[in-house]
C-alpha cells in the first residue's frame, strides 16, 4: 500500500510545496465564500499556493491552475459528554489539530469540543488519503502536509501584531503601600495641583496627588506634572481619572514605563473615596465619577439603550440580506457602512450580480482582489446561506433546558478587512474608525477598481456649486466639485430647547466649583431646518486672492447642488475636536426627516446683474528664484511657524510638521494633524520640506492653465485612473494634474474651470504626450469609460458621469454612533427593508421597534421617482 501511495503521488509531487516564512496559510476561510473547516463539505487548502476553497469553488481553482493536490480540512463540533457527576467528559476522536484554527461558531468552549479531520485529496478522481499516514507517504509530503496542519491561520498573525502588546500585571500591583493622608477624589472638578489643568489627569496610587500628563502620540496633552512628581518620590503606580468604569481603567507605571494591570484597583480606588464596583459603564463620561452611592439619581436613557433599543423584545429575521457581520473587534464601521452599501440595487448588480464573472476572471490570488472580495462579502450578505432559522428540534430543545441562547452565526469579514485596508495606517489597526471615513475610503476603492466596468458609485456622485464673491469689488466667479456626501453643520444654538442648555450649564460649573456631583445632561435637541440653514449660510473664504484686484482679499462663499445623486449620503458634524486633539462627539437630536426635498438648494449659476471675476490663475508662492539659482537658500515657503511648533510639541519630528501645515495652506493645526496622521508611514515623513523647481510659464502656457509646471511631472497613473474612472478623458486629465502639481481636489476644480480645447487640438495634445508616455499607459485609456456613463441631458460627455434628477428623497438606512469620540465607542445601522425597519447590530440582525432616526451620525437616502 505504501508503495501504491508513492507512485501515485510522484507525478505531482513537483507541485507539492512546504510553507516558507512569509507563506499565508488559508486554512480557516474560504477565498470566494465564508465556508470552513466547519461547513458540511469542509475546506480544502491547495498544498502549492496554500489558497482555501470551499466544496463549490475548489473544481474552479483545479481548472484554471492545473494544480490537482488538496488538504481536505473538516472539523466537527459536538456537545460535550456528560458523566454521572453532571460534569463534561472531555474527549477527542482524532489526536491531531488544525493548530491555530480559532473556532468560527459562537460557542461555549466549555460545552463543545471539536474533533478535527484532514485528508489529501487528489482531482480530478478526488481520491482520498487519510491523515496522518506517516508510514505510507513520501517524506516531502508528510512534511508539508505537518507544516500545513501546524502552520497559523493566515489572519492570526497579522491580528496579533495589529494589537498592542499584551499588557502585564504590574510588579508593584501587590505590594503598593497607601498614605493614610486623608486624600479623597471628589467627583468632579479635577484639575493639576501644579498649573491647574483640567484635560488628562492621572491619580496617583500610593499618595492621591492628581497630575497631568505629558503630549502622547494620541494627542493627549498636558505639561507632564505626574512623571516629575515620580521623579520627586518615587511613587510608581497612575490612574487615568476620565475613564474608571467597573470594567476597570488605564494604569501607567512610571517605574517599568509602560502601561500595566493592577489586580487590586478597586481597593487601591476605595482607599481615596472611588468605589469602582458601583459604577456603571459609562459612569465616568463627561469626565465625572461617581462616588456617592447615597444621593444616586436614576440616569437618563443613555444613547447605548436608545440606539440599540435596549430592554425591548426584538425579533430575529433571518434569510437573504438579513446576515450579521461579526463584530472582528473595533470593526463594527466597515460592518455598518457595507451593511448599508449591499442594501443599494446597483452594488448588488455590480458584485453579486456579476459573482460568476468576476470570479471565472479573478487573478490567481483572489484573497486581495477588490472586485472578487466586494463578490464574496456581498454574495455571502445577501444569499441568506449564513442567515438560517434554528431548526424546530433545536428551539424545543432549547426550551425543554430552559437556555434559549441561539446566535445567528453571520459572516466574519477578516479576508474583506486585511484586502481594503492594506497600506492604510488606520483602518489596517484593530482600533475604531470614523465610519464616515471608511465610507470616503470604501468609493475611493470602487472607483479605482471600476474603470472599464460598472461603476456602482457613480449613484452618489454629484456635482456642488461654489460661488465666491470677492467682497471689495462684488464681482463673482462660480466652480463646480465633485462630491459624494453633504456634511450637515450642527448648530447648537438654534437648539429648540436653548433655555434648558444655559440652565444646565450654570448649574454644571456651580457643581464643579463647589465639588459636588454633576446634573443630569441635557441633549440638545437641533431643528433639521435649522441644520439646512446653517448649510446654506455663507462662509469667509480665507486667504482668498482675488482676480479682480490681483491681491489677496475678503472673500465669502456658498455652496449649493449643481446636481443631485440617485442615493444622497448626509454626515451629521457631530464631532468636534477637545483641547487633547481627540475628537469628541456633541450630545445632540435632531428631528431627521423620512422625506426630505432639496430642490430649493439646486444652484442657479451666473445671474444677471452678475460680474465675473477675471479667469486668471492666481501666483504660486513660490521663491522668487527658481529661475535663477543666485538666491536660492535666502527665500522659504509661507509656513505658519507657531502651528508647526505647537505639533512639534506633541512628539512629531519638526520638518514633517512644517510640511503638513504647508500642505494644508495654513489652515491650522488641526486641518496639519490630519495631515499628519495620512502621511506618517511615508518613507519621507521627517525629511525637510523640498520644492521642486517650476519652470517659466510663458503666455502661451498660462492661456493652457499651465503656468508654473513642474519641468518633471508626470503624474502618477494612481492618480490618473482616479480621474478617469469618473468619466474625464486621460490627455484633460493629465493636463489638469500637471497644472496643480499632481493635486487631485485642485485637479477636479480644474477640470471645471478649463474645459477641453477643439477636438484638434486635444488630438495633438494627446500625440505629444504619448512621446514621454509608458508603453502600458494605453490601459488607463478612456475609451470603455464613456460607454457606461449615465449622463444628464445636458452633460457633457467629457465630464465625470452625473445621474441627476429631482432633488426629493426617501430615508432609507442611518448609521447610528455610540461613545464620545470616533475613536471609540461603536456602531449600529437600520434599514428600511421590506417596509420595516430592520436593525444590525454586529451579527445580531432583528426588526426594529423604535429606530432612533433623531440620533443617526450618517443618513442614506433614495431619489423619489418623479410624480
Amino acid at each position: 500500500m505504501a508503495a501504491d501511495l508513492g507512485e501515485l503521488l510522484v507525478p505531482y509531487m513537483p507541485t507539492i510545496r512546504v510553507p516558507r516564512t512569509g507563506d499565508r496559510v488559508f486554512k480557516s476561510e474560504c477565498a470566494f465564500s465564508y465556508d470552513s473547516p466547519e461547513s458540511e463539505g469542509g475546506l480544502y487548502v491547495c498544498m502549492n499556493t496554500f489558497l482555501g476553497f470551499g466544496r463549490e469553488h475548489v473544481e474552479r481553482h483545479y481548472r484554471k491552475t492545473g494544480q490537482s493536490v488538496y488538504m481536505l480540512l473538516k472539523r466537527h463540533v459536538k456537545e460535550k459528554a456528560t458523566g454521572a457527576a453532571g460534569g463534561a467528559i472531555s474527549r477527542r476522536r482524532n489526536g491531531r489539530v488544525f493548530l491555530d484554527l480559532e473556532l468560527n461558531r459562537d460557542f461555549n468552549g466549555d460545552e463543545y469540543e471539536c474533533e478535527d479531520e484532514a485528508k489529501l485529496v487528489i482531482f480530478p478522481d478526488h481520491f482520498e488519503i487519510p491523515l496522518p499516514n506517516i508510514e505510507e507517504l513520501p517524506a516531502l509530503v508528510t512534511i508539508a502536509c505537518d507544516a500545513v496542519l501546524n502552520a497559523a491561520s493566515a489572519y492570526k498573525k497579522q491580528e496579533s501584531d495589529s494589537w498592542d502588546e499584551e499588557i502585564q500585571v504590574s510588579k508593584h500591583a501587590r505590594s503598593l503601600r497607601q498614605q493614610d493622608n486623608g486624600v479623597r477624589i471628589p467627583p468632579s472638578g479635577w484639575k493639576c495641583q501644579k498649573c491647574e489643568m483640567r484635560e488628562n489627569l492621572w491619580l496617583n496610587l500610593t499618595d492621591g496627588a492628581v497630575l497631568c500628563g505629558k503630549w502622547f502620540f494620541d494627542g493627549a496633552g498636558g505639561n507632564g506634572h505626574a512623571l516629575d512628581h515620580y521623579k520627586d518620590t518615587n511613587f510608581p503606580l497612575a490612574v487615568k481619572l476620565d475613564n474608571i468604569t467597573a470594567d476597570g481603567a488605564d494604569i501607567y507605571s512610571f517605574d517599568e514605563e509602560e502601561a500595566v494591570l493592577d489586580p487590586h484597583i478597586s481597593e487601591h480606588l476605595q482607599h481615596f473615596g472611588i468605589d469602582m464596583l458601583q459604577m456603571q459603564q459609562n459612569g465616568t463620561e463627561n469626565g465625572h465619577l461617581n462616588t456617592d452611592n447615597t444621593e444616586s439619581v436614576r440616569p437618563r436613557v443613555s444613547e447605548w439603550e436608545v440606539i440599540q433599543e435596549s430592554g425591548m423584545k426584538l425579533k430575529a429575521v433571518y434569510g437573504s440580506g438579513f446576515t450579521g457581520i461579526k463584530n472582528l473587534g473595533n470593526s463594527c464601521y466597515l460592518g455598518t457602512t457595507m451593511q448599508v452599501l449591499f442594501s443599494i440595487p446597483e452594488f448588488q448588480r455590480a458584485y453579486v450580480g456579476n459573482l460568476q464573472r468576476i470570479y471565472d476572471y479573478s487573478p490567481l490570488d483572489p484573497t486581495t482582489d477588490f472586485s472578487t472580495q466586494m463578490a464574496k462579502l456581498g454574495h455571502g450578505l445577501l444569499s441568506g446561506l449564513y442567515s438560517k432559522p434554528p431548526m424546530k428540534s433545536e428551539l424545543i430543545e432549547q426550551v425543554m433546558r430552559e437556555e434559549y441562547k441561539h446566535q445567528p452565526k453571520g459572516i466574519s469579514p477578516k479576508m474583506f478587512k486585511a484586502m481594503v485596508s492594506k497600506g492604510h495606517p488606520e483602518f489596517s489597526s484593530n482600533r475604531q474608525q470614523d465610519a464616515h471615513e471608511f465610507f470616503l475610503h470604501l468609493i475611493n476603492l470602487v472607483e479605482r477598481n471600476s474603470a472599464g466596468s460598472e461603476n456602482p458609485s457613480d449613484v452618489f456622485r454629484y456635482l456642488v456649486e461654489e460661488r465666491v464673491q470677492c467682497c471689495q469689488t462684488q464681482k463673482v466667479c462660480y466652480n463646480q466639485k465633485v462630491d459624494y456626501l453633504m456634511q450637515l453643520p450642527a448648530p447648537i444654538e438654534a437648539a429648540s430647547n436653548r433655555e434648558e442648555l444655559i440652565a444646565y450649564e450654570a448649574k454644571r460649573r456651580e457643581a464643579e466649583e463647589n465639588m459636588r456631583a454633576p446634573p443630569e445632561p441635557v441633549r440638545a435637541r437641533i431643528p433639521f431646518t435649522a441644520c439646512l440653514q446653517a448649510f446654506t449660510e455663507p462662509e469667509n473664504v480665507p486667504d482668498f486672492w482675488s482676480s479682480a484686484l490681483q491681491a489677496k482679499s475678503a472673500g465669502v462663499k456658498t455652496s449649493r447642488f449643481a446636481s443631485f445623486p440617485e442615493y444622497l449620503v448626509v454626515q451629521i458634524k457631530k464631532f468636534t475636536f477637545g483641547v487633547d486633539w481627540v475628537p469628541k462627539k456633541l450630545d445632540l437630536s435632531i428631528d431627521v426627516p423620512d422625506f426630505l426635498d432639496l430642490s430649493r438648494l439646486r444652484g442657479t449659476g451666473l445671474q444677471a446683474g452678475e460680474e465675473e471675476l477675471p479667469d486668471l490663475t492666481p501666483p504660486i508662492v513660490l521663491p522668487e528664484d527658481t529661475r535663477d539659482d543666485s538666491m536660492n537658500s535666502s527665500d522659504s515657503p509661507d509656513i505658519d511657524e507657531s502651528a508647526a511648533m505647537q505639533l512639534a510639541e506633541m512628539g512629531f519630528p519638526l520638518e514633517a510638521c512644517r510640511k503638513a501645515v504647508y500642505y494644508t495652506g495654513n489652515m491650522g493645526p488641526e486641518m496639519a494633524f490630519n495631515w499628519i496622521i495620512a502621511h506618517m508611514e511615508e518613507p519621507d515623513f521627517a525629511e525637510p520640506l523640498a520644492l521642486p523647481s517650476f519652470m517659466e510659464a510663458g503666455p502661451s502656457m498660462a492661456s493652457l492653465g499651465l503656468a508654473a509646471t513642474p519641468l518633471d511631472n508626470q503624474p502618477p497613473e494612481e492618480s490618473i485612473a482616479i480621474l478617469t474612472s469618473m468619466g474625464f478623458p486621460r490627455h484633460h486629465t493629465v493636463q489638469a494634474l500637471k497644472a496643480t502639481n499632481n493635486n487631485l481636489e485642485r485637479a477636479l476644480d480644474w477640470i471645471f474651470t478649463h474645459p477641453e480645447e477643439e477636438e484638434e487640438e486635444a488630438s495633438d495634445d494627446l500625440l505629444d504626450m504619448s512621446d514621454i508616455m509608458e508603453p502600458n499607459d494605453n490601459t488607463f485609456s478612456n475609451a470603455n469609460t464613456n460607454s457606461h456613463s449615465t449622463l444628464s441631458p445636458d452633460q457633457d460627455a467629457s465630464g465625470p458621469r452625473i445621474k441627476d434628477g429631482p432633488g426629493r428623497y426617501e430615508l432609507f438606512a442611518f448609521i447610528s454612533h455610540m461613545g464620545a469620540s470616533t475613536m471609540s465607542g461603536r456602531y449600529v445601522c437600520h434599514i428600511k427593508k421590506e417596509g420595516r425597519w430592520v436593525i444590525f447590530n454586529d451579527h445580531k440582525v432583528c426588526l426594529s421597534e423604535r429606530p432612533p432616526k433623531d440620533l443617526g451620525y450618517i443618513y442614506f437616502y433614495r431619489r423619489l421617482s418623479s410624480c
